[in-house]
């Protein structure tokens, strides 16, 4: 595997330079796979050392690359060692590279495979905090926050996979003075017996309705300010409603979680924190932080120059919390409780100036730890259309993306009988929807568009459960088989040592994109695999060929399938056998 190289490399070039072989292993990196043949699997980046001090940084680079290269001689490693421009290359032994990568999968060491690499060592592993998804209470799930629920299960995913001890948090939007307007709107426009039988439908049109009564009536909207008020103060009935309310939204929002492949540890919303929201008033006080503008808000000043030409309203007028009271005073929690090593957010970009005042806030307050939580944005989609017109709703979205796969899977010629196919195809459209999300930079924007994602051929997520269920038939068609040894110099085809120069870049994938949270990395690795296997499929046949190269090609399609099912679950990815 990748490590074993590197080190191995790493090593030759510690004798020769006389410098410890780790400080060469964040220089060396697996080449990645061109459509037009290759011979290295390795390059070190003659730049990285220069920077690093192990070369000087003046002088020639392409000189130090050349005399460098020079000095490398060949061994039972590396047997070709050539300069490129501003890198060295290195091709390991064809036998060593089939022997070495494959090797893990015949020791039951399936789920670890890219996990134990040296590149981890430097990742602080500890407790990881993920806030996503947080919907607001009282509102059907909008299409609008399947973004934050699954970059957000990706994050916590990948930390988990890493070693990380993750807190997968759902912070309920539950208090404010939606709910004012709510309460004061279902005392006139509610119905219980409505909202037995569809509660969300019912409570989005009270909603709707009160919302257009408030706009040209002020005593509608007085009547909201007072329900917000007794909520803030504990009156019995207002709070009772609240919680029906919040306990009728977390159950249904369950339905379209398990629907998605999502589990929280924490449900957790504004609501629970509204009383230390007034502590934090008061050490803003304390610290004189805390100043009243000329509307009778009360601001903090996040002015470098103390002119309050920045400031952050933490309090109305009338002295009920806002949104970020609440979220300082969430965050001071969640550190007591949980002592977070580091807190991550998953919110679109518009909350961006949000998640900066709150940090510069918790630094003024003298909590450090701000340093260590971080605001992970997205742009928006557009085009969330379905036949009928716009979607609205994410169930709507779900059961769209499961009959448009459904209907496309009885049309294929090459679809199994399925014991279940709604299951396989809600499985299969739901990862068309995450692939189609994940494929570009998470700040961006994108077009949200049916047709191409669920296209069976191109880089799709159907494309990439096809390819898993392709393999697991694969496997199953030649269960008797599988051996625990195979003959590496079996696997010598270019079709398949590409298979395993894609494999050695699993590592610095995970590593990427533990890096910046990206999930665009682990996309296009996987689909970059699936595309070389479709390749391998044509050309190395199973069936029909000698028992020793049958178990040699079967053990490289199984243990492609076990890291493409692998990094498909980091992704939140549910893979599929048959389809």
């Amino acid at each position: 595997m990748a490590c074993f190289f590197r080190r191995s490399i790493a090593a030759k070039l510690g004798r020769t330079l006389q410098q410890a072989e780790d400080v060469f292993i964040p220089a060396l990196s697996a080449v990645p796979v061109f459509k037009k043949q290759q011979t290295s699997d390795f390059k070190l980046s003659i730049n990285t050392l220069r920077t690093s001090g192990i070369l000087p940084s003046s002088g020639d680079i392409q000189q130090q690359t050349e005399n460098l290269a020079n000095q490398l001689k060949q061994d039972s490693v590396v047997e070709h060692t050539s300069a490129g421009p501003g890198v060295i290359n290195f091709k390991v032994n064809r036998k060593l590279l089939v022997q070495k990568v494959l090797e893990p999968f015949g020791k039951g060491e399936n789920e670890k495979f890219g996990l134990n690499s040296e590149l981890f060592k430097t990742l602080h592993r500890g407790t990881t905090l993920v806030e996503y998804s947080s919907p607001n209470i009282a509102k059907k799930f909008h299409a609008g926050h399947l973004r934050s629920t699954i970059i957000g299960n990706f994050i916590a995913n990948l930390k988990q996979a890493l070693g990380h001890n993750v807190i997968r948090m759902n912070y309920l939007g539950d208090w404010g003075m939606q709910f004012g307007l709510l309460g004061a709107g279902f005392g006139q426009f509610g119905c219980q017996e409505k909202l037995k039988q569809n509660p969300l439908q019912h409570l989005f049109e009270v909603y709707v309705h009160v919302n257009k009564e408030a706009e040209h009536n002020e005593n509608m909207k007085q009547a909201a300010r007072d329900f917000f008020r007794q909520l803030e103060q504990h009156e019995s009935e207002a709070v009772s409603l609240w919680q029906q309310f919040r306990e009728i939204t977390v159950d249904e929002y369950q339905q379209v979680y398990k629907r998605l492949g999502v589990h929280f540890d924490v449900y957790c919303g504004e609501s629970f924190h509204q009383d230390r929201a007034q502590e934090v008033v008061q050490q803003l006080q304390s610290r004189g932080l805390l100043k009243i503008s000329e509307k009778g808000t009360g601001v903090v000043d996040l002015s470098p120059a103390g002119d309050m030409s920045s400031i952050c309203t933490v309090l109305r007028s009338d002295g009920t919390t806002l949104y970020i009271t609440r979220d300082l005073a969430a965050a001071v929690d969640r550190k007591e409780k949980y002592n977070f090593d580091e807190m991550i957010y998953v919110v679109d970009k518009s909350q961006s100036s949000h998640f900066q005042h709150l940090f510069q806030i918790l630094l003024a307050l003298g909590h450090s730890w701000a340093d260590r939580c971080q605001h992970v944005s997205f742009g928006l989609v557009r085009g969330m259309k379905t036949r009928s017109g716009e979607v609205v709703f994410l169930e709507d979205m779900l059961n769209e993306a499961r009959a448009r796969m459904l209907h496309n899977m009885s049309q294929s010629k090459t679809t199994k009988e399925l014991e279940n196919p709604e299951d396989t195809a809600e499985k299969v459209g739901i990862s068309a929807l995450i692939v189609q999300d994940f494929k570009g930079p998470l700040q961006s924007d994108y077009t949200f568009d049916w047709e191409r994602m669920l296209q069976a051929q191109g880089d799709t997520g159907v494309f990439l459960q096809y390819t898993h269920a392709r393999l697991c038939s694969l496997i199953e068609q030649n269960e008797g088989a599988q051996v625990a040894t195979f003959d590496p110099s079996l696997l010598l085809e270019q079709t398949s040592i590409s298979i395993l120069q894609h494999l050695l870049r699993y590592d610095e994938v995970l590593f990427q994109s533990a890096q910046d949270l990206q999930p665009k990395h682990l996309v296009n690795f996987l689909l970059k695999l699936c595309h070389l296997i479709a390749l391998a499929h044509k050309e190395l046949h199973v069936k029909g060929s000698s028992q020793d190269v049958a178990q040699a090609r079967l053990r490289l399609f199984s243990s492609a399938c076990t890291v493409l099912a692998n990094g498909m679950r980091i992704l939140g990815i549910s893979p599929v056998d048959k389809m």
